[in-house]
C-alpha cells in the first residue's frame, strides 16, 4: 500500500531521517509541531498509516500488514535505514518492524506503548462514533456537542475531530470507523515473533508518568526483544506524551538522537 506523508527538513548525508508513526485515530498531523521543532537538524517523514489520514483504506488493520506498508514505504524513499519514532499504536508497528529489519533501523524510540496485549479502551469512543449521524450534522461544532455526551474529555474529541472532514456538502470520516473497530483486537494485540527475536540497536522507550499504558510488569519483555533499551519517564505526560509535554518530550529525543543517531 502506497501511504501518504509529510516531509520536513532535507536529506543529507549527515541528516538522519526520522520517521515518525502516530497512533489509533490519528494521523501524520499529530507530529506537526515536534517535526517542526527538528527539521533544521533532521530529515523527517510521517506517514498517515492504513485507514487514517490521507492513507488507503482496507479491511487488514493488524502490524503485519503496518510493516509491510513500512516495508513498500521505505523502499520507495529509496531509505537504508532510519530513526524509528513511534507512539502507541505507531510504536507497537515500529518494534515489530526493528525486529524484523533491524539492519533498516539506526535507532529505535518507542512512546508509551509495550509489545504486550492491551484490553480495550476504545469501545466507547467507536460506538460514540458509530451512532453519531453525519449526514444530520450541520457542523463540526454540532459534531462535538454530539459527542460530548458518551466522551466527556474535550482534548479526546479534539483529536478524535481531526479525522472529521467535509466534501461535497457532506461530512466523512477520513479514518476507516468499520474497520478499525472490527479488528480492534488485532491493533490491542502484539504479533509473536520467533523465539530470541531481538532487535540489538539502540532503543528508547519514553512512557508518561501519569500514563498507565508501560507497567513495570512489561520490562522484562521488553528487555528481551530489545536488549539496550533504555526506558525514561516523561514528568507530568499522560498517554499522548509529545502532545502534553512536547518541551520535555522533544528534550529526551534529542538527547538520545545526538548520543545514538549520528
Amino acid at each position: 500500500m502506497k501511504l501518504h506523508y509529510r516531509e520536513y527538513g532535507g536529506y543529507g548525508e549527515d541528516r538522519p531521517t526520522l520517521l515518525f508513526l502516530h497512533g489509533l485515530l490519528g494521523s501524520s498531523s499529530n507530529w506537526h509541531s515536534i517535526a517542526r521543532a527538528l527539521e533544521n537538524d533532521y530529515h523527517i517523514l510521517v506517514p498517515d498509516l492504513r485507514n487514517h489520514g490521507g492513507s488507503p483504506h482496507d479491511p487488514a488493520v493488524a502490524y503485519p500488514e503496518l510493516v509491510a506498508d513500512l516495508e513498500v514505504f521505505m523502499d520507495d524513499q529509496g531509505l537504508e535505514d532510519v530513526v524509528l519514532v513511534g507512539h502507541s499504536m505507531g510504536g507497537k508497528a515500529a518494534m515489530l518492524y526493528a525486529l524484523e529489519h533491524p539492519s533498516m533501523v539506526r535507532a529505535l524510540v518507542v512512546v508509551d506503548i509495550a509489545p504486550v496485549r492491551y484490553h480495550s479502551r476504545f469501545d466507547t469512543v467507536f460506538d460514540a462514533l458509530d451512532r453519531l449521524d453525519l449526514t444530520t450534522v450541520p457542523s463540526r461544532e454540532a459534531a462535538d456537542v454530539a459527542l460530548a455526551g458518551a466522551l466527556p474529555d474535550s482534548r479526546l474529541r479534539s483529536y478524535l475531530l481531526q479525522n472529521l472532514q467535509r466534501t461535497g456538502g457532506r461530512w466523512y470520516w477520513r479514518i476507516n470507523v468499520n474497520a478499525l473497530s472490527r479488528r480492534l483486537v488485532d491493533i490491542l494485540d502484539f504479533p509473536d515473533v520467533p523465539d530470541n527475536t531481538q532487535y540489538a540497536g539502540p532503543a528508547l522507550f519514553l512512557y508518561g508518568t501519569e500514563s498507565d499504558y508501560l507497567q513495570p510488569a512489561s520490562e522484562p519483555l521488553i528487555r528481551s526483544y530489545f536488549p539496550h533499551a533504555r526506558l525514561r519517564p516523561v514528568a507530568g505526560a499522560g498517554h499522548w506524551v509529545y502532545a502534553e509535554r512536547p518541551d520535555r518530550f522533544i528534550d529526551a529525543l534529542k538527547r538520545f538522537l545526538s548520543k545514538e543517531a549520528r
